[in-house]
């Protein structure tokens, strides 16, 4: 239930309106989101780098609705990337990028994935120059199919492209069986879209078991597992599961979210591990913190104490 009113939330105007001028909302997403600009999300990038850990970074935004915007964001990640690289920190993929398809052209209704696909190939294309790579995000269920069918196309080109899993669509262990060839690179995430009962698992039991299934189909395969959860039993399972497989500690990472158990994050790169943070910045950032507030129920109780402090 809570699921479901929190993504009737975040496709609310009002509720965003309301939200995004609230005071409050900014100590909220200051945990969350590294900034607002470029500077931002740099800082943040180096600060984790200097901890030990990885970086993807998404520039906020989605959906875009005309195939200007879609170029425009594209042309965001490419300046993003040719300034990682002059910094340093694109060297052997240490920060790499995450793009939602959505945000370079995919919605769009009239040639949606050609544009998507174009865009993409532009930022694979400039990630490839800095030495580092490129995940493509998965959105909402709808979107899975032609997602994929551009990971295929375009991996031909850029074998390293990375995708994202969602552990909560009952197609995932069969993809993920799939996708995990050599050198491809597979993010696994239990997923925050809504979705009907006959595609989706609805019950947290259920994708959670689901993920273990995804998570040993990777494993079976010759990919590179990049394993996303804050779930310390799923933790416990990941790090089972990857010494039975004989998987080495470079053979995998974590990811995690900025924000999120910061502490077990820097714990996990300690002991040997490869911990990637997903570090999001821009102003667009409404849809992906009401995600986080559907994916964890303790982000919801950070937010609501927030909300009470400041009356």
């Amino acid at each position: 239930m809570l699921r479901r009113v929190m993504m009737a939330v975040s496709a609310s105007d009002r509720i965003r309106d309301v939200m995004i001028t609230a005071p409050v909302a900014r100590d909220v997403v200051a945990r969350f989101v590294a900034g607002a600009t470029q500077d931002d999300a740099l800082r943040v990038t180096k600060e984790l780098l200097g901890q030990g850990l990885l970086v993807t970074l998404d520039h906020l935004g989605e959906h875009t609705t005309d195939p200007e915007q879609a170029a425009a964001a594209a042309d965001e990640y490419i300046r993003l990337l040719g300034r990682l690289a002059d910094e340093g920190h694109a060297r052997a993929g240490r920060a790499e990028v995450s793009v939602k398809p959505t945000a370079v052209g995919l919605g769009l209704k009239d040639h949606g994935e050609k544009t998507a696909r174009e865009n993409i190939t532009r930022i694979a294309a400039a990630a490839a120059a800095a030495g580092t790579t490129v995940t493509m995000d998965m959105e909402d269920q709808h979107l899975v199919e032609p997602t994929v069918r551009m990971l295929h196309e375009l991996r031909k080109d850029f074998p390293d492209l990375g995708c994202v899993i969602q552990s909560y669509l009952r197609r995932s262990a069969a993809d993920c069986a799939a996708l995990s060839v050599a050198g491809s690179r597979v993010r696994l995430c239990k997923g925050a879209y809504d979705a009907a009962e006959e595609v989706a698992y609805t019950g947290r039991a259920e994708v959670d078991r689901s993920y273990v299934r995804c998570l040993r189909a990777l494993l079976a395969g010759s990919g590179y597992p990049m394993l996303a959860t804050h779930d310390p039993r799923l933790i416990e399972i990941i790090q089972a599961q990857t010494i039975l497989a004989g998987l080495p500690a470079d053979g995998f990472e974590y990811q995690m979210l900025y924000g999120i158990r910061p502490a077990e994050q820097r714990r996990l790169a300690n002991q040997g591990s490869r911990v990637r943070v997903y570090v999001p910045y821009g102003s667009d950032w409404y849809g992906y913190l009401t995600r986080r507030l559907v994916e964890r129920p303790a982000n919801l109780t950070f937010f609501l104490r927030s909300l009470i402090s400041r009356r």
